[in-house]
């Protein structure tokens, strides 16, 4: 059973909700039906690249001003 993000068209209340199959999703807030599943926030995470150090870009990497 997946836990899914959504918001509400009605309110715009932002919600996760644990989904059985097919089942009706309802707002929590408003219990408007009228909802749109979003796309997680793992899933988006999940696709940028990995920090690695030494990169240039911090600090004495020219980004805050520093002179090096």
């Amino acid at each position: 059973m997946p836990i899914y993000e959504y918001v509400c068209m009605e309110c715009e209340s932002h919600f996760e909700e644990l989904v059985r199959g097919e089942e009706l999703v309802a707002c929590p807030d408003c219990a408007a039906t009228n909802v749109s599943r979003q796309f997680s926030s793992f899933a988006v995470h999940g696709l940028s690249k990995p920090v690695t150090a030494g990169g240039g870009g911090g600090c004495c990497g020219g980004s805050c001003g520093c002179g090096h």
